[in-house]
């Protein structure tokens, strides 16, 4: 059953500037239990900062946590983002069609509003089943 992305999403996502360090950011992932964070400039989306990201351009590359920014590290624009009012069907779409597991979800004027995740997806489309399941652990179980 094909939903609005609104009904499914993460609202309120975590967010840092660009001149955050990887070090602070890695942080509040772990405080928020996220595994990404929105990059975001005067409320304008900049670019997406993952667990992956801080791994692979980061400390793969020797890169300080404390000195390195997340501006620099991240995933930058242009961003793929959705709308609220966008499917989930177009939502899993994209994700495929760009190998990511997370979009961020911004309203008409640009300002991010949400994330969905294929986790969110996996749920809204079957709540029995094993993705689902793993993406409403606690973490650590």
């Amino acid at each position: 059953m094909t939903r609005r992305v609104r009904d499914v999403m993460s609202p309120a996502p975590v967010a840092v500037e660009p001149m955050t360090t990887v070090s602070r950011a890695a942080r509040l992932m772990r405080e928020e239990d996220v595994g990404d964070v929105l990059v975001t400039y005067d409320c304008d989306l900049f670019g997406v900062l993952t667990d992956r990201d801080i791994v692979l351009r980061g400390v793969a590359d020797g890169r300080d946590p404390d000195a390195t920014t997340v501006g620099s590290v991240c995933t930058p624009p242009p961003v793929v983002t959705l709308g609220p009012d966008d499917t989930t069907d177009r939502a899993a779409e994209l994700m495929r069609h760009h190998a990511v597991r997370r979009i961020p979800v911004v309203d008409h004027g640009g300002v991010p509003v949400g994330v969905v995740s294929l986790g969110d997806l996996a749920a809204a489309d079957d709540p029995h089943s094993a993705l689902a399941d793993i993406s409403r652990a606690e973490p650590g179980h």
